[in-house]
């Protein structure tokens, strides 16, 4: 395992910062459609949808950025996890009460059930996880 463990890491780290970099580049590009799709979920006030659609995308974009460039991967892993832990917790509200709606995680494809997007962010979790805990410490 130990000489497995650095390609597991890098693999995991490339993966989660492509995958967030491109989910916030996605989002960036119309925020107003993704202030549609946060509102979608019937949770924050109008102003809410907004303020969230106008700054997550570029707090994904900055995570993703650190673990492309190998840098603060450890406070960018743990951030995508908990942002995820949070995507996670409305996802089962929205299943909860039988909202047919598209995710809006990567862009309004329309194709994203909840319950879809909800196990790709387990494996979102899986992918932090093992960035956070695979991270060599420094000497």
């Amino acid at each position: 395992m130990n000489r497995l463990r650095p390609v597991v890491y890098h693999l995991c780290r490339l993966t989660l910062g492509g995958l967030f970099v491109y989910a916030g580049a996605v989002k960036a590009d119309d925020v107003t459609a993704f202030a549609g799709s946060i509102a979608a979920y019937e949770i924050l006030p109008y102003f809410g949808n907004y303020l969230v659609a106008a700054t997550l995308p570029y707090i994904e974009i900055l995570a993703g950025l650190l673990l492309l460039a190998n840098r603060r991967v450890r406070p960018a892993a743990l951030l995508l996890a908990g942002l995820t832990l949070v995507f996670m917790a409305v996802l089962l509200s929205v299943i909860a009460r039988g909202l047919e709606i598209d995710c809006g995680c990567f862009g309004a494809d329309g194709r994203t059930t909840p319950a879809m997007a909800l196990l790709r962010d387990a494996g979102i979790l899986v992918l932090a996880h093992f960035t956070f805990h695979l991270r060599a410490p420094r000497p």
